[in-house]
């Protein structure tokens, strides 16, 4: 029988073409590149909620999730569970299955008691190598698999527009107050596109750091599907990423150049392992610097920008990882066993 591993992600939010989270895109990446490879892959996505998320809330969907990761290895043969939510120490399965945490988020954002587990079948990977220089805490480590993308998804070579773009959730972390405010000091049109969550926090964000910027040339377009996500992307004559937290990667800067669209970034985290500074965008410290670097995003090439991404940023790459990954949990889980029988047997 072929391998089968259940992909589960993030509590409350949906996986699928459309998913706004880059961990639930890499999941929906990585299902079908494993179906594509043979394996059986069975994934299982959230919800997202429309009403507020209280903790109430939270606590009912996460029950739910719970019970349908259950209802899943009850049913199915599962050799590898592979794990992708924030939360998954809220459910992480509690049968003897090889377990693969994949930390696409900032280390200190996740429980730490997550990493005080003494499961021998638990394993954790980092999705970049600045992230894993910071996880010298976590236990049974094993290789980085960098994200990926489908760059023939992204092939398309319509007219550069004059609009910059800054794309993703709307959260304070994400700070694209800031992109806002770099395009009105540059002059510059600025379509922002992104889903509001129901967070409170999320919600008191929007209102009081976005809306106050909005205007007839910097303008929110709410959240986009695929398909117009790579027309915008293919269109923008640059994307602006000014997030504030410490990325562990970023799939919008990789779609972003896979289109010939160059970045403009904050300095945070993985994103000066993904944008070649002067080469294929810019890597700045500020919004000052951010508008300045609008003014200069002509002068790059988008060959450059593409080729960067054929080159550096493949969906089968990293497809071809996690199987290594897989491969190596699986001889690991069965030396175990084969111990652990010869000291029942004796």
């Amino acid at each position: 029988m072929p391998l089968t591993v259940l992909q589960v992600g993030f509590t409350l939010a949906p996986i699928g073409p459309d998913a706004v989270g880059g961990a639930e895109q890499v999941l929906t990446m990585l299902d079908a590149g494993l179906r594509r490879a043979g394996v059986r892959s069975l994934a299982l996505g959230g919800e997202r909620p429309v009403e507020s998320i209280t903790p109430r809330l939270r606590s009912r969907l996460l029950s739910r999730h719970r019970r349908a990761m259950e209802s899943i290895l009850r049913q199915e043969r599962v050799d590898i569970v592979h794990m992708h939510g924030l939360d998954c120490r809220d459910y992480l399965p509690e049968a003897d299955i090889p377990t693969l945490v994949t930390l696409h988020l900032p280390l200190e954002w996740y429980p730490e008691d997550l990493f005080q587990t003494k499961r021998s079948n638990l394993y954790f990977t980092c999705v970049s190598e600045s992230q894993a220089r910071r996880a010298t805490r976590i236990p049974q480590a094993l290789p980085v698999v960098a994200n990926g993308v489908d760059a023939d998804l992204f092939c398309s070579r319509p007219k550069k527009r004059d609009f910059a773009l800054a794309l993703g959730r709307i959260c304070p972390e994400k700070g694209f107050h800031h992109a806002l405010s770099a395009a009105q000091t540059a002059d510059v049109p600025l379509l922002l596109a992104g889903d509001v969550f129901p967070y409170p926090a999320h919600r008191e964000y929007f209102h009081r750091e976005i809306v106050p910027r909005l205007d007839s040339r910097r303008r929110f377009i709410g959240p986009v599907g695929s398909l117009r996500k790579r027309s915008l992307l293919s269109r923008a004559c640059c994307v602006l990423i000014p997030s504030l937290a410490p990325e562990t990667s970023s799939l919008v800067a990789m779609e972003a150049l896979a289109c010939g669209t160059p970045v403009i970034a904050f300095a945070s985290g993985a994103l000066p392992e993904i944008i070649e500074d002067r080469k294929t965008g810019f890597l700045v410290s500020s919004e000052q610097e951010m508008a300045r670097a609008l003014r200069k995003v002509s002068e790059l090439d988008p060959e450059d920008c593409r080729q960067a991404a054929r080159d550096r940023f493949s969906a089968d790459a990293m497809v071809r990882g996690y199987l290594a990954l897989y491969e190596r949990m699986l001889a690991r889980s069965f030396a175990f066993q084969e111990v652990r029988d010869s000291f029942v047997t004796r």
